[in-house]
């Protein structure tokens, strides 16, 4: 069953965080709803601009919509990641996302209100909600590109009157992580004196965390063991989830996390089956895999035993 964000926002908030997993295909999508049932958890899942011109906007869609019919108990979200204009005016009118983003964080903080206010406006008409960035994230998220030196933390301030400016319904803070498989060095870490303060000028506001897939190092590990090259590869710490959740955040990004799994399951797979060709024995494993990946994740993010209590909820309402 596909609902807003916003929804899943207003009960989750201050108890838990709502895993938002990207996909690009077939394998993503089977593990990520039966890892997800499997934990009894909601999730969002998220298309990036990359995703859709991957395999084409309509396929995923399609995809989404077959596993919708045949996973009826899941609750889910269907979320447009890191947009452009054009990308959310797109998802907009298709009718089919039941929120967007818009990453103009790249733009001063005028432009950045600008831009986000017009994509609000646009989708308010049409229900659906929109989460917006400020600050700047390190990192490579397939077309968003920043230098570690540029870098910049969501200034608390700042993001009380982004948000009363531009009518948001959720606000990504930049807050320390950042995107890909290298995200700190030595003793970096989340900031969460950042992050208290936001909380502070915004209560009972959902917030958001980009970049922070765990990269878990017995993954990297396998990968690199199976003739990979993921040298310095480190993650956010998964056990710090709950307490961003206590502090406002209510959806956390997961992306690469799913790379390095299906990146790790392949490299293993041909490894020790070099007379293989057959793609679908890797993919059958990787769904197996990516759904175990997916219920420890919930578990880390307190989302795990909560989809009987929605079902309740959704039904009273």
């Amino acid at each position: 069953m596909i609902v807003t964000t916003k929804k899943l926002f207003e009960m989750a908030y201050g108890k838990y965080a709502i895993g938002a997993y990207n996909i690009n295909n077939l394998e993503q999508t089977m593990g990520l709803f039966k890892g997800n049932l499997n934990s009894q958890a909601p999730f969002i899942i998220q298309i990036s601009k990359g995703a859709r011109v991957y395999t084409d906007k309509s396929m995923l869609e399609a995809l989404i919509r077959g596993a919708d019919e045949l996973f009826p108990d899941a609750i889910f979200a269907v979320h447009l990641d890191h947009g452009d204009v054009e990308t959310c005016f797109d998802s907009i009118e298709s009718g089919f996302y039941s929120s967007v983003m818009i990453d103009a964080s790249h733009e001063d903080f005028e432009t950045n209100i600008k831009i986000t206010k017009s994509i609000v406006d646009a989708a308010h008409a049409k229900g659906i909600v929109v989460e917006a960035e400020l600050g700047k994230l390190g990192g490579v998220e397939e077309h968003v590109a920043v230098a570690e030196a540029d870098a910049k933390l969501t200034d608390p301030d700042q993001a009380k009157e982004f948000v009363e400016r531009t009518g948001i319904d959720s606000l990504a803070c930049a807050i320390g992580t950042s995107h890909g498989a290298y995200k700190f060095a030595g003793s970096q870490g989340v900031r969460f004196d950042v992050l208290e303060e936001i909380q502070k000028r915004l209560p009972g506001f959902p917030l958001v965390m980009h970049g922070s897939s765990s990269v878990p190092q017995d993954e990297v590990a396998r990968i690199n063991a199976a003739g990979g090259m993921l040298k310095g590869a480190k993650g956010v710490d998964a056990d710090q989830f709950k307490r961003a959740a206590q502090l406002g955040v209510t959806k956390v990004n997961i992306d690469t996390d799913g790379r390095l799994v299906w990146t790790r399951v392949h490299r293993e797979y041909f490894r020790d089956h070099p007379e293989q060709f057959d793609f679908r024995k890797p993919g059958e494993v990787f769904m197996k895999e990516y759904a175990t990946f997916i219920e420890g994740k919930n578990v880390k993010l307190g989302s795990a035993g909560q989809l009987p209590f929605i079902w309740k909820e959704l039904k009273a309402s």
